[in-house]
């Protein structure tokens, strides 16, 4: 869609405001709206200013004048909005070199994607994220100086088997059984159905949704694979309409990855696959339907994987879904069909054309343009060097003994040790001025300062039931 389209597009639909986004560093969608009739022609090309400096991990207070430049092919209409308001994603600029913004986490995807080409091992790089959440009927939270507490409620919730619901009707799902039940077990299909109509209506392109293993409200809508960017975007245009579709029907929806204890978390399988002039080239006649690239890229994503986990897995939290037990990896190996594997290769379809790859540590509390362009540089790396995994690993991986894991590399047990192994392992993110030295730096600092430092500050509610009487 050209400016000119836009623009006529905003006339014919008589929209009344347009509203500028782009992801702020840690991860999070932020806006500014204008009238319909100061968007123009020119406006593709001198942008909006907008103060930079007040966005989490970017300009300093004496540079913070900005722009945001919209992208045209990027409207759609805002489906919650009371009046009508097309949406555009931005790129950033700087106002006075007019250069692409190298904190912007859209612009280090965009170089991502053209590295890749400049490689010459691939044209196009595909990612298709299974992208899982929950809706709760509450949250509480709160932290001060001398409480500290959550409460999460569901009505599908095991835990609420005897409470009285005037009348309670049982239907509750069983913690760990809550893979695809019909209704009444599964009380939020039709609010999946919702959300999955609202994100075809602005045109995403869905394969399905289901309820997923938790208790309470776990649930996962599935989009189709794409280019890095464009999958990024669409993320970003997901996590939009389930959380305010959960919030018009009085509901509230959260990718934290480890809401309950106990329980499964909440994890972005990320399927990918590398293409050169519409052939796939994953696809072989090695393990598992590969190729020699495919192992390769299997290879890449192993080597480098704690170091991935900064980006792909990077909050507090992440780390405890990454735990024995649950469905989510604790090891970086690689298996058909194996869903406790790091990699798994699905066998769906013995079409060469579906061959890809599944990592299964992603959670979806990432940024998706870095997280997707770190796994892509992680894949290019192992191809360039010929990193081979090693053999497979086609065992239940929980239940192996220790002596058997021997060799193994496990995932990080947390946050702050994923960052020590970004620290010592980020060459192949700086390839190509993909991820710049300031992004990496400025990434491990914000996280280091305001997540891990401010954690382990606090008293844990856990603690008191440990150590009160001690």
């Amino acid at each position: 869609m050209t400016p000119k389209e836009v623009i006529a597009l905003v006339r014919r639909e008589a929209v009344v405001a347009v509203d500028l986004r782009f992801m702020d560093f840690p991860g999070a969608w932020k806006h500014f709206t204008v009238p319909a009739d100061a968007l123009t022609e020119a406006s593709f090309e001198e942008g909006f200013g907008f103060d930079a400096s007040s966005v989490r991990g970017w300009q300093g207070i004496n540079e913070s004048d900005m722009l945001v430049v919209p992208i045209p092919d990027t409207s759609f209409i805002d489906p919650f909005c009371r009046e009508k308001t097309m949406v555009m994603l931005c790129s950033i600029l700087d106002p006075l070199t007019r250069e692409d913004y190298t904190r912007d986490p859209r612009n280090v995807a965009r170089k991502a994607e053209l590295y890749m080409r400049s490689t010459g091992i691939a044209d196009q790089a595909n990612f298709g994220p299974e992208i899982e959440f929950f809706v709760f009927d509450s949250v509480r939270f709160d932290q001060t100086q001398h409480s500290g507490f959550y409460f999460l409620d569901s009505s599908e919730g095991q835990w609420n088997t005897g409470r009285d619901e005037k009348p309670n009707l049982g239907n509750k799902i069983r913690h760990r059984e809550g893979y695809f039940p019909c209704p009444p077990q599964d009380q939020l299909h039709d609010l999946r159905s919702e959300m999955m109509r609202l994100m075809v209506d602005a045109g995403l392109r869905v394969e399905g949704h289901h309820h997923e293993v938790a208790s309470g409200g776990q649930g996962e809508i599935d989009l189709k694979y794409g280019p890095l960017v464009q999958m990024a975007d669409n993320v970003l245009k997901y996590k939009y309409i389930v959380r305010n579709t959960a919030i018009r029907n009085g509901k509230t929806a959260t990718f934290m990855p480890k809401p309950l204890f106990q329980d499964n978390g909440a994890g972005m399988h990320v399927h990918a696959s590398l293409w050169c002039e519409g052939n796939n080239l994953f696809a072989g006649s090695g393990y598992a339907g590969l190729s020699d690239l495919g192992l390769y890229a299997i290879g890449g994503l192993l080597r480098h994987g704690r170091a991935l986990a900064a980006i792909t897995n990077p909050t507090t939290n992440s780390y405890k879904r990454l735990v024995p037990g649950f469905d989510a990896p604790t090891t970086y190996s690689y298996s058909s069909r194996n869903r406790s594997a790091a990699v798994r290769i699905p066998v769906y379809s013995a079409r060469p054309q579906a061959r890809r790859l599944e990592f299964r540590c992603p959670d979806g509390s990432c940024n998706p343009y870095l997280a997707f362009s770190a796994i892509l540089m992680a894949m290019l790396d192992g191809i360039k060097n010929r990193i081979h995994p090693g053999e497979p690993l086609d065992r239940n991986i929980y239940d192996l003994e220790p002596e058997e894991l021997t060799g193994l590399p496990s995932t990080p047990r947390s946050l702050d040790e994923a960052l020590d192994a970004l620290e010592r392992d980020h060459d192949f993110l700086l390839q190509g001025d993909v991820f710049t030295k300031d992004v990496l730096e400025t990434w491990i600092r914000y996280k280091r300062e305001f997540e891990v430092e401010a954690m382990r500050i606090r008293p844990h509610p856990f603690e008191f039931a440990l150590y009160y009487d001690s």
